[in-house]
């Protein structure tokens, strides 16, 4: 969530501080950026953007369990008419070593038309499976290697889908035009 809402990292140490993006934070599994006496000091999340929206799914096979098999979350700017994508991101948790930055489904998400029900179910589709594609899941005791895979696409479509929901009642309650 905090990836495609652009939020950013600051760490304090002995050579002072400075700012990393959350998305360039861990580096590997149970790895981040910080060195040798350093510590995360804040996340700094920037206010939200007009005309955008955010979304953050995730699956965990019972409520009591606080770790996801799969996580997917989208942000989305639409243009002032509510009839096009802008800009996009997208991210995935827990099915690759670190998490992971989709940037060929944000590209094609780029100018992307929206019909009365969002975006078209088409480039929604094919920005999940490009995301699908770009996992690098492991099995494990929460879940498989296709299973996740298969959560991924349809936790994009989720993420997508209530992003641009969001975005849209956004520019509804601040009187903006929208599309018929």
């Amino acid at each position: 969530a905090l990836i495609v809402l652009g939020a950013m990292a600051t760490i304090e140490g002995p050579m002072g501080m400075r700012d990393v993006p959350v998305a360039e934070f861990c580096v590997g599994p149970r790895r981040t950026v910080l060195q040798r006496g350093e510590l995360l000091a804040s996340v700094r999340v920037p206010p939200p953007q007009p005309h955008s929206g955010s979304c953050y799914v995730r699956f965990t096979p019972r409520a009591e369990m606080d770790i996801a098999v799969a996580g997917a979350g989208a942000w989305v700017r639409l243009n002032d008419w509510g009839t096009r994508i802008e800009e996009a991101r997208i991210a995935l948790s827990a099915v690759a070593p670190t998490p992971l930055v989709v940037e060929a489904a944000e590209a094609i998400l780029a100018g992307c038309k929206i019909n009365a029900e969002g975006a078209t179910d088409t480039v929604i589709s094919e920005a999940a499976h490009l995301a699908r594609e770009a996992a690098r899941p492991i099995a494990d005791v929460r879940g498989g290697v296709a299973q996740r895979q298969h959560l991924v696409e349809v936790l994009v479509k989720r993420a997508l889908r209530g992003a641009i929901q969001r975005a849209g009642a956004r520019l509804r309650a601040q009187g903006e035009p929208l599309h018929d």
